[in-house]
């Protein structure tokens, strides 16, 4: 059977072989089975479905149907059916994911503090899936650790507000904070939006600062334009904190 290469996720090469996904794995992938494992015990069917490693030493997890919000952004992405769905499952994502706080597991990234749930880390339209309108899916947890509930929704604001440099949408401010109004409310956490955009701020710092540090490793030049937009879009999170 041959393999497909697969668009989406944000890491390593990805290739799909029959109803499976195969991926490189590494010192993080049992613990992120474990968390794949809980969830999908606990109902949250939308997470892949991890079934071991190949004979590559492939991590192996089943496939997620749908189609993947990858760039350039699609207009219907920007509904608030999606808005708040993804704000949704990001909550029982969350909630699943609470007892593992504390366990003895290896992952991928340090743990933050206050370590509450396991975050995903990237939720993004790239990492997830959409059929009908609606969100259906979301994969890639390769980064995922423990760490506080606000900086998993902080990013999946900046990205679905959008805040986001290279969102590809022309809205207006106003808009963007009733988007994050309308989050917060579908996540169900009592935050006010200006706790959400000064922790997208210090979210996307920290992300530059891990961004340089790809950038050193590899001498890839895309990681300094990713870098530079994150510092960006930093700037303009920290004003609209100001004014909401």
């Amino acid at each position: 059977m041959n393999d497909q290469v697969l668009s989406g996720g944000n890491s390593n090469t990805v290739v799909r072989v029959g109803e499976t996904v195969r991926r490189v794995s590494g010192p993080w992938t049992p613990a992120v089975h474990t968390l794949l494992r809980a969830l999908r015990t606990a109902g949250v069917r939308e997470v892949p479905e991890p079934f071991g490693f190949d004979e590559q030493g492939r991590e192996v997890l089943s496939y997620l149907p749908g189609e993947v919000g990858n760039y350039p952004l699609p207009d219907w992405l920007w509904t608030s059916e999606i808005l708040e769905g993804a704000g949704r499952l990001m909550r029982r994502v969350h909630d699943a994911s609470a007892p593992l706080v504390g366990e003895d597991l290896v992952w991928n990234l340090p743990s933050r503090e206050p370590a509450e749930v396991i975050c995903h880390n990237d939720v993004a339209p790239y990492n997830m899936t959409f059929i009908s309108g609606r969100v259906a899916g979301l994969f890639d947890f390769d980064t995922a650790s423990p760490g506080p509930r606000v900086w998993d929704l902080a990013y999946l604001g900046y990205r679905l507000a959008p805040l986001a440099e290279d969102a590809g949408v022309d809205i207006s401010d106003d808009e963007r904070l009733c988007r994050l109004d309308r989050l917060i409310r579908a996540y169900g956490m009592p935050l006010s939006r200006t706790e959400l955009l000064l922790t997208v701020t210090a979210r996307l710092l920290d992300l530059a600062a891990y961004t340089d540090g790809r950038l050193r490793e590899t001498n890839n030049p895309d990681f300094a334009e990713h870098a530079a937009m994150y510092r960006r879009d930093a700037v303009r999170a920290d004003t609209l904190a100001l004014r909401a």
